[in-house]
């Protein structure tokens, strides 16, 4: 069996209607990549609008909460990962993930970043521009940026699927 290729898409718990509206559409294409997403699991903002987008899609979600009851899971999370830790719960989100996607957020999706970028994995921001301090890893092509959900979703093949691997499942 092949290991599942994991998206964490990280983002606030209050969002504009644009930016959910963005995120439902990548939860959705992210699912119809057959990948997982995996994200902060509460019932809030881009959480809970790139979860149903996926789940819309029948993809697979997990959710890593911060608390360690259900009160706040989204109904579109499949699997919950109750931590009790709070935002430390950030390192799970992180690791877990293949490719990180940042969207419109504040200092815990600010905090996710930084810790992808310290852990070597990639990072895509689709309409979030958290400053100037991580441009050097934009230089080295491991922070991109990105304006709409399908342009996400083309920036992740090139990680996920490099060209000198096997051509990605149909």
């Amino acid at each position: 069996m092949s290991r599942k290729t994991v998206i964490g898409v990280m983002g606030g718990g209050e969002a504009r209607p644009r930016d959910r509206e963005q995120a439902y559409r990548l939860g959705g294409l992210i699912a119809r990549q057959g990948w997982v997403l995996l994200n902060g699991g509460r019932n809030a903002g881009i959480m809970a609008a790139t979860a149903k987008g996926a789940a819309d899609q029948g993809g697979l979600t997990i959710g890593i909460l911060p608390d360690e009851d259900d009160r706040r899971i989204s109904t579109h999370i499949a699997i919950g990962i109750f931590t009790g830790m709070g935002s430390a719960r950030n390192v799970i989100n992180v690791l877990s993930s293949q490719v990180v996607v940042a969207c419109p957020g504040g200092a815990g999706t600010l905090s996710e970043v930084a810790l992808a970028l310290k852990y070597g994995r990639p990072v895509v921001l689709m309409n979030y521009r958290p400053g100037p301090e991580f441009g050097s890893y934009r230089q080295k092509g491991q922070l991109r940026d990105a304006a709409t959900p399908e342009e996400t979703i083309e920036i992740i093949k090139t990680w996920v699927y490099p060209p000198d691997h096997d051509d990605p499942p149909e």
